[in-house]
């Protein structure tokens, strides 16, 4: 039996703790797996060391994105990698 891993990819990092809570409700409401990379930690120090990340599986990167176009007053932007 194989086992299948998903491959999760850089959606956006979130300028403030409202744009991380709407994106991760947008990626909730639409049944997107997801994850954020260094989400607590900033809280923990208060310094923005370590921006936070949004994670989302490859295959629902395109859809992710589309859906924060529709959304957002603003482009989003690309990340290199």
């Amino acid at each position: 039996m194989a086992v299948s891993r998903k491959r999760f990819v850089k959606l956006m990092e979130p300028q403030n703790p409202g744009e991380l809570a709407f994106v991760k409700s947008l990626l909730d409401g639409n049944d997107m797996d997801y994850y954020v990379q260094n989400e607590h930690f900033g809280a923990l120090y208060n310094i923005p060391v370590l921006p936070s990340a949004i994670m989302v599986d490859e295959w629902d990167l395109a859809r992710a994105q589309t859906l924060l176009s529709l959304l957002r007053p603003f482009p989003i932007r690309k990340e290199a990698g």
